[in-house]
């Protein structure tokens, strides 16, 4: 993420732990309760509470089960205390990959690499290799296992409708050699020619556009305010300020005119394929 694009979106990012907080405080507010009364029901002071809320203090496990049994919360609280604790993904990525798990619907938009919801695990490899120093068999496999496992909602018939847009540049670099290259595109399209995904793609041609900055995933949600989350080199943010989340819509919309049509995109998506693939074949 540029200072330029971070200028333009203005809102502070928080921790996973803050996140927590903040979505502890509006569930509870949501119940009609104060701090002091879900503290009671949690056999536990609302000053601590309070500092739950503010993420300030991280809640053991049986804190996190004794909360979603107090705001009929399915298991929410608890899930996301367990993440906290294994630290499967960075820490600014943790409060992101639990709400994708919830949302109802998910626009990505690639700007240089295939969005990790739909990378293959030799294409994920590659990525991990890539930007990892002195890196372990064992570590690029955990980190693979980990993000081949976000797939998984998209196995889910009442997982999230999604919407991927990607720039040409993603389809075009050839990340892992000819052959994973091809079979990570084939894979894109399969999953949009099934029907499970929308695929479009902004072609060099466009010239500039709106997303040129950043990456950045919007989500829906049921019974949930929408958040985006934004990402750059060793970082990101999940954002929640209605006035940014509507500006990144609005962005990601304007993007999204200058893209080529759903079929034009899966046509240059096998073209592409078979290029990445002969190039393997030649050399």
């Amino acid at each position: 993420m540029t200072e330029t694009e971070g200028e333009a979106l203005g809102a502070p990012g928080f921790s996973p732990q803050e996140f927590f907080g903040r979505e502890l405080a509006r569930r509870r507010e949501a119940a009609g309760l104060t701090q002091a009364e879900l503290g009671q029901l949690l056999k536990i002071s609302g000053q601590m509470i309070s500092h739950f809320e503010a993420g300030r203090r991280r809640p053991r496990i049986e804190d996190a089960e004794r909360i979603d049994q107090a705001l009929g919360t399915d298991g929410f609280f608890t899930r996301w205390r367990i993440e906290l604790e294994e630290g499967r993904f960075a820490d600014h990525f943790a409060a992101a990959y639990e709400l994708e798990k919830l949302a109802t619907s998910l626009r990505l938009f690639g700007p240089t690499l295939v969005p990790g919801l739909l990378q293959t695990a030799p294409y994920a490899a590659a990525v991990f290799e890539a930007y990892s120093v002195n890196y372990t068999t064992e570590d690029v496999e955990r980190r693979v296992r980990n993000r081949i496992d976000r797939s998984l909602i998209l196995s889910d018939p009442e997982g999230p409708q999604v919407w991927a847009l990607l720039d040409e540049s993603v389809i075009r670099r050839r990340v892992g050699g000819g052959t994973v290259m091809a079979e990570q595109l084939r894979h894109i399209v399969a999953l949009a020619r099934g029907g499970r995904i929308r695929v479009q793609v902004l072609p060099f041609t466009s010239g500039a556009h709106a997303l040129m900055e950043s990456m950045v995933h919007l989500m829906r949600f049921k019974d949930c305010p929408p958040i985006a989350y934004v990402e750059g080199l060793h970082t990101g943010r999940v954002l929640d300020d209605p006035e940014v989340i509507e500006d990144c819509r609005t962005s990601y919309d304007l993007a999204l005119s200058e893209a080529l049509p759903v079929e034009d995109s899966l046509t240059l998506l096998e073209k592409a394929a078979k290029e990445h693939e002969r190039h393997d074949q030649q050399a």
